[in-house]
């Protein structure tokens, strides 16, 4: 039976969208993500938000203090459109499905790249006080349960170093689809990208790709598995 996918628990209740903080955090993340920090102006800001311009004074203190919040804000809406599948009593290959799918689908899942991702992304390329604080909070966390279940499958084999360093090699395959998109699509036929480099598909082959790496698959699936993939 398919995984579930729940919401955190143990979080503050949703903002609704009538409230001044959340629209003003909704706004700053897309002029943000548009503009950069330096270009975006609180004004454009608040004019979006639809509030008074002292709006981020009260709620933030100062632009610099937004830009922070908005970075983690845009990280939290994207983890609550995609949740990490429940976990409870699966085996720990399925997880790394799960943990590998749910990456891939806060990257890549939906047609048009939504402002949480291009302002995240912007983040890390160009990392700030808010890159930190964004890891400390929600990343570090997430980074946690991969090595996790890195471990258990490898059944305390590897020390905690070297799981990191896999744990980094999964978290990689998955990235350069999101910051290197654009340049997959010039290495790889139209005709495999739309069968064989959906989110699905990638989630399939990295997981493989990683079990084999750790000893816990064979190396390769067999000729017939490539024959049914490979496009017309």
């Amino acid at each position: 039976m398919p995984a579930t996918r729940h919401a955190a628990t143990g979080q503050s209740p949703k903002p609704t969208a009538d409230d001044p903080r959340h629209r003003v955090l909704s706004a700053a993340g897309q002029e943000f993500a548009e503009r950069g920090y330096e270009a975006a102006t609180v004004r454009d800001i608040c004019l979006a938000a639809g509030v008074n311009i002292a709006a981020v004074n009260y709620y933030f203190g100062d632009k610099r203090r937004l830009y922070i919040e908005s970075v983690k804000h845009a990280h939290q809406q994207r983890a609550a459109e995609v949740p990490l599948p429940e976990a409870s009593g699966r085996p720990a290959a399925e997880r790394l499905h799960d943990f590998i799918d749910t990456t891939l689908q806060r990257m890549l899942g939906f047609s048009e790249q939504p402002w949480q991702v291009r302002l995240m992304l912007r983040e890390v390329l160009q990392p700030t006080e808010a890159c930190r604080e964004m890891v400390e909070a929600y990343v570090r966390p997430h980074f946690a349960v991969l090595v996790s279940i890195l471990d258990e499958l490898c059944q305390g084999r590897l020390p905690q170093s070297e799981l990191r360093r896999v744990a980094m090699s999964i978290i990689g395959q998955c990235f350069l689809y999101r910051a290197a998109g654009d340049v997959v699509g010039m290495l790889v036929p139209r005709a495999e990208i739309h069968s064989l480099h959906t989110p699905k598909q990638l989630a399939d082959h990295i997981t493989r790709f990683s079990l084999a790496a750790l000893g816990v698959v064979a190396p390769l699936p067999d000729a017939s598995r490539f024959e049914r993939e490979s496009p017309a």
